[in-house]
């Protein structure tokens, strides 16, 4: 009798546990996401609760909301999969197949006693629920080992769902009533199966909730919160990473180095709002124009970089232009109508192998000659040509 209960409260104590971890994280990380998480766990406890020690009510009506604790169980460890990628989850699709297991359990819960085939209701049910995170999650791209890890506990407890009543039914034949049913093989095998795969699960999405608080530790460590470009750490860890992958290609990389022009005076005379609302705008057009392609930070107060991984010189210089011809635009209804701030553009291209020091230094050269020219105009390096002592003296 102790063994029994002591099986009967293993899925409500781990259930309870995790929502209480869950929940925890949640005040940390207020990612909707982790709220799921919590609410997934809290509605599996009360789901096993139910099942397993709640007094029997008249014509077993525990069952009804136990069985419906299961699938809540199954819709919010969904959305919380489904949700932590940014996707749309799936509420009406889960809704409706839930909808229609509850009203086949009923069915054959009042009207047509069947404990089979409640079973195979509500473990299809949830079965299709899971099958919707794996149809979410398949076309993504997984950069880490945790992302194939979710993805295949979900498949794996889709299949373990749909096929797992087939195959324990088929050799173990039905229950003619519940006392049978909570002493039968299969009871014990769902009781089991389902603590392993909620630790495993429960594991793997805290794992997924603490790589996203490093990786946004990272960003707020490598972000510029102004321009919403990358600060000049974050540029020179990420610029030099892509000058080696453009090494190992083989391929060029051009960077631009621009600065806003007299931007102490407009500061001067406009107030640092003004100057910030510049910042802000040049930001945006650089990521509107550069899209992924490029990797961009503000590299100073006013002084920005552009690394273009794989392109020449007159891609480069086509960049550059974009950049400095729709400056104007960018900042149209954030600044006064008669400050109109322009920027100058120093370009330097990188043979494979050139590092980011020589080809920042490069480019910084081509900048000062913008500005030595007048300002609000792109100049490209031109390296300067040594000609052979017995020339010169010749």
């Amino acid at each position: 009798m102790q063994g029994q209960l002591f099986i009967s409260l293993l899925n409500p104590g781990i259930g309870l546990l995790f929502a209480a971890a869950f929940f925890l994280l949640w005040l940390r990380r207020r990612e909707r996401y982790v709220a799921y998480a919590a609410g997934a766990y809290l509605a599996t406890a009360f789901a096993f609760l139910m099942q397993d020690v709640a007094p029997v009510m008249p014509m077993e009506l525990q069952r009804l909301p136990a069985n419906a604790g299961f699938l809540a169980t199954g819709m919010l460890f969904a959305a919380a999969i489904i949700r932590r990628y940014g996707l749309p989850v799936p509420w009406r699709a889960m809704s409706v197949v839930t909808a229609i297991s509850m009203a086949i359990f009923t069915w054959y819960l009042l009207a047509d006693p069947s404990i089979p085939a409640r079973i195979y209701a509500i473990s299809v049910g949830a079965g299709a629920i899971a099958l919707m995170v794996v149809y979410a999650l398949a076309p993504i791209d997984k950069p880490h080992l945790i992302d194939k890890v979710l993805f295949w506990v979900a498949a794996l407890s889709a299949a373990n769902l749909i096929i797992r009543p087939v195959v324990i039914l088929t050799f173990s034949g039905g229950f003619d009533n519940y006392v049978g049913f909570q002493q039968s093989v299969y009871w014990t095998t769902v009781q089991f199966s389902q603590a392993m795969v909620s630790i495993v699960a429960a594991i793997s999405l805290m794992v997924a909730v603490a790589i996203d608080m490093i990786a946004e530790l990272r960003r707020e460590a490598d972000d510029d919160q102004l321009s919403g470009l990358l600060n000049r750490r974050g540029f020179e860890a990420a610029a030099g990473a892509a000058l080696r992958r453009c090494h190992d290609a083989g391929q060029p990389a051009a960077l631009l180095i621009a600065d806003l022009d007299h931007f102490k005076r407009i500061n001067d005379t406009h107030g640092h709002a003004v100057g910030d609302a510049i910042i802000a705008a040049f930001g945006a057009h650089v990521r509107a124009v550069g899209r992924d392609q490029v990797i961009a930070g503000r590299i100073g107060g006013e002084e920005f970089a552009i690394l273009c991984p794989g392109a020449g010189v007159e891609a480069g210089r086509q960049l550059a232009e974009a950049v400095r011809t729709g400056l104007r635009a960018a900042c149209a209804n954030r600044i006064p109508d008669r400050l109109c701030p322009t920027v100058s553009i120093g370009l330097a291209v990188g043979t494979p192998g050139e590092g980011l020091s020589r080809l920042m230094h490069d480019a910084d050269q081509a900048l000062y000659d913008a500005k030595r020219t007048g300002r609000d105009c792109v100049r490209s390096f031109t390296p300067k040509v040594v000609r052979p002592a017995a020339a010169a003296l010749g």
